[in-house]
């Protein structure tokens, strides 16, 4: 299987590399800078991004905060503009199954400008015609991030106390870490059903506790 992935240097990013390079995946990053991790690597500005290398599957984790990015601006172009230039780009390379890591709540109609951002661009990625499109909408991300959020380590820090209050109807809103996310998109990349899927946590909890 040929893999290409954009977002490399992020949480989920680094973990799913770790996770190809143990189940021998052939995978290409595409991102602006190397993760120093994976076989083939491409340094790219997504405002150009050039051909692609041909393959069969394209997993995108590309994503910020407003508060990292620094406007709602430069946050739109890394979640909107970022993840449709790849993913017009993976569809010319002849991908036909394309995931990616969105979050919970996403929605084009909600008031929040993260999460109508978020849903926005899955509307559009539905849109472009792959045979296959799995979105994973996670609930609060686990794990050592590179540049520190502090709302979310503090949630973190929490996680155990709000396990207990994410059960039954709240379930969606479960915490996953990023290692049991990565094996989670493993498992989908495997995946041949054509259409579009949606996953939240609990089936992604499930998932990524499935060996290979």
């Amino acid at each position: 299987m040929n893999v290409l992935l954009a977002g490399g240097t992020g949480l989920v990013g680094r973990a799913f590399i770790t996770q190809a390079n143990e189940h021998n995946i052939s995978l290409t990053t595409v991102g602006r800078r190397v993760t120093g991790s994976a076989p083939n690597e491409l340094v790219v500005d997504f405002a150009a991004l050039p051909a692609l290398p041909p393959a069969e599957t394209a997993v995108c984790t590309l994503g910020t905060t407003i508060a990292d990015a620094g406007s709602k601006t430069a946050f739109k172009a890394i979640d909107f503009d970022a993840v449709l230039a790849f993913a017009n780009a993976a569809k010319q390379a002849g991908v036909e199954h394309f995931l990616i890591v969105t979050a919970i709540g996403a929605d084009a109609d909600a008031s929040a400008f993260y999460a109508r951002i978020k849903g926005a661009v899955e509307i559009e990625l539905a849109n472009l015609g792959f045979a296959r499109l799995d979105i994973l909408q996670p609930g609060l991300l686990l794990g050592e991030r590179e540049v520190r959020r502090p709302v979310e380590h503090l949630l973190q820090r929490l996680a155990p106390a709000i396990a207990l209050l994410t059960r039954g109807p709240w379930d969606r809103y479960a915490s996953i870490s990023a290692e049991q996310l990565a094996r989670a998109l493993l498992a989908l990349c495997h995946e041949k059903s054509p259409g579009v899927f949606y996953h939240r946590s609990p089936e992604l909890q499930h998932l990524g506790d499935k060996n290979f």
